[in-house]
């Protein structure tokens, strides 16, 4: 049944709400759709479902983006009510004729509702009736034409048998098939010998006797095809040669240099000791962290010089063709009355095909448009604008909502928050393999560590060869601590003992280096679960390629997945953060970095863009829109 319908406008006043129903809603279902699908350019969906602790609802919503008004009802998720769609319809047409942007009650809409809603039922129940009656009627066809189809089969041998004077006879062949005799010879209508060839009686010529031939089965013939077919087999494979089986080809043994060993083969050691750290270190300088980017103001008005261009030309086209040179210019000097899906549909098929040529995710793009449209639909255009530039607009506002943090990402300030707690903070970087989770948890080490703050390293990537031995270099060149227990060891009790260390001598933060893996590796997946769920850590940072296309839908959505599915809380901690790697290599390519945000609803806290330690920067949200949008 219907729990609650409201109508509120796109700045959060409640204008109506259905006093007729008065069921007072568990959780909070409407500050949910607002806040996961509104807000984060998810309103092109059909539905949301709502899961809460003793509440399950489905929410569908429509939107009058002309007035900016919101149209919602909620139901129970058991109940699949049909009537929904049109009343919603029904309501926003009605209200659309009442509303009044001064006016702030609208009491006298009850009686409507309670008429639209009948309206609504009533329709639904005539559809129920009509499909209902509509389906023994089917029936009765069907067993009429059955029927029918019996009657002829049974008095078609009668029908050929009047028939036969004419020269179709057809009868004494199709009862020779069916009757026998009980001496087995298959006798009917006359004699018939042992090879179904019948002599019936009355005039019967050749075709009659070659059909029932045919449809007889012929032992003999049978047997003679078989005797042919072995002796042509036989003749065949007597003329073949047998291969002679090829001697295998042996390899040579190898014969291996017997000179001694190396003593030390590992040559990342400094040679004066100390002081060779100490220079290296400090000729790396200040982190691209502290730097602010400037984007320059020239490149700027290229593009939307070429962005104009291009738009005319996308632009002109269609209308040309429909549309004559006045009634053009008048529309571009009125403004249209209102825009349909139609008229939006050739500028975002283009704008989704641009979107994935700067590698977002096709089923990222095609949502993104799909949410511009739902704004978009019903708005009037307005004087000397193109629909193309309207909807590059109403895009770029999109792209704002979702890539600008919704949460503060200032890691300084959380780590001086922990540390007047006195317990230190705690990242743990997870990823698939080879991304760079190790380069740039030093990365991040280096620029906390100008920040004055003390850094420990935790070596729990206990399953890759060389893992601790990579990130004890790290640990060796920028003087940091590190914590380590060797290979084949569990990660979630090293990273527990890590944390204890860091505890007992002081340390700020504990950088935690975890196994690579794969989204679809269980075990692996499990051992992250305990690991997170274990030592619960202050921000779980997802490290990805920014090279990814597609695959960064399935890869965060499924680690979230198996974070929450293996995890034994029932609060279980997701991804908090995303460092995006291999920025450098993509130039404009960045949707990645879309895709991801998109997917996980967590922002991008850090990007890496090179080799060196001090190759580490925010994420500048207005270039990555106008490299998404150019």
């Amino acid at each position: 049944m219907l729990e609650q319908l409201l109508i509120f406008t796109r700045g959060g006043l409640i204008l109506w709400t259905c006093n007729e129903l008065g069921n007072a809603l568990k959780g909070s279902p409407i500050d949910t759709l607002i806040r996961s699908c509104l807000l984060e350019e998810r309103s092109g969906a059909a539905s949301y479902n709502y899961d809460a602790p003793g509440a399950a609802y489905t929410l569908k919503w429509t939107f009058h983006n002309e007035l900016n008004l919101v149209f919602v009802a909620v139901y129970q998720k058991i109940f699949h009510l049909l009537y929904v769609d049109d009343l919603l319809a029904m309501v926003k047409r009605e209200f659309s004729e009442v509303y009044d942007s001064k006016k702030m009650v609208y009491n006298d809409f009850d009686e409507k509702f309670r008429q639209l809603r009948k309206e609504a039922e009533a329709r639904v129940e005539d559809m129920k009736k009509s499909n209902q009656a509509a389906k023994p009627v089917s029936n009765n066809n069907l067993s009429k034409k059955q029927g029918k189809v019996q009657k002829i089969g049974l008095t078609g041998g009668d029908n050929k048998k009047s028939s036969s004077d004419s020269g179709s006879d057809g009868g004494d062949g199709e009862k020779s098939k069916v009757r026998k005799s009980e001496n087995g010879n298959g006798l009917a209508n006359g004699n018939r010998d042992g090879y179904g060839k019948s002599t019936a009686k009355g005039s019967t010529n050749g075709k009659e006797n070659e059909s029932s031939n045919n449809g007889a089965f012929d032992v003999n013939k049978l047997q003679k095809l078989r005797a042919q077919g072995s002796k042509k087999t036989n003749a065949v494979v007597t003329k073949v040669p047998k291969a002679e089986p090829k001697k295998k080809i042996t390899k040579k043994n190898r014969v291996w240099d017997e000179a001694p060993v190396e003593s030390k083969l590992d040559f990342t050691d400094p040679v004066n000791g100390d002081e060779n750290i100490v220079v290296v270190a400090a000729n790396e300088g200040e982190s691209m962290m502290d730097k602010e980017e400037i984007l320059s103001s020239d490149s700027d008005s290229d593009d939307s010089e070429d962005e104009d261009k291009e738009d005319g030309k996308t632009d002109k086209k269609p209308e040309t063709k429909k549309k004559g040179w006045f009634s053009s210019m008048f529309q571009s000097i009125a403004g249209k009355t209102n825009l349909e899906k139609e008229d939006l549909e050739p500028a975002l098929k283009a704008l989704k095909d641009k979107l994935m040529t700067k590698n977002v995710a096709e089923e990222i793009a095609e949502k993104l448009c799909e949410s511009v449209a739902a704004s978009l639909e019903g708005k009037k255009l307005g004087s000397f604008t193109r629909i193309s530039s309207t909807v590059q607009a109403a895009m770029e506002e999109a792209l704002v909502r979702i890539l600008t943090p919704r949460r503060s990402i200032d890691i300084l300030r959380d780590v001086h928050a922990a540390k007047e707690q006195g317990k230190p903070y705690v990242v743990v970087f997870v990823g698939v393999n080879g991304v760079g989770k190790s380069t740039n948890l030093a990365k991040v080490a280096y620029w906390l560590q100008q920040h004055n703050i003390n850094v420990m390293m935790a070596a729990c990537d206990t399953f890759r060869s060389g893992a601790v031995e990579q990130l004890r270099t790290h640990a060796r060149r920028l003087q940091i601590p590190i914590f380590e227990k060797g290979y084949e060891k569990d990660p979630a009790i090293v990273a527990k003992e890590a944390i204890q260390e860091a505890s007992r001598n002081g340390s700020d933060v504990v950088l935690v280096d975890t196994a690579g893996r794969m989204q679809d590796n269980e075990p692996l997946m499990r051992a992250l679960s305990k690991l997170v769920y274990i030592n619960s850590p202050d921000l779980v940072l997802f490290v990805g390629e920014a090279l990814v296309g597609n695959d960064a839908v399935d890869q965060l959505s499924k680690f979230n997945q198996k974070l929450a599915d293996l995890s034994p809380s029932p609060n279980p901690r997701l991804i908090d953060g995303i460092l995006l790697t291999k920025f450098d290599t993509i130039d404009d390519k960045v949707g990645a970095a879309l895709s991801m945000v998109y997917i996980s609803g967590s922002p991008v806290m850090f990007v890496g863009c090179g080799q060196s330690y001090t190759d580490l920067k925010k994420l500048n949200v207005k270039s990555i829109i106008k490299a998404l949008l150019k």
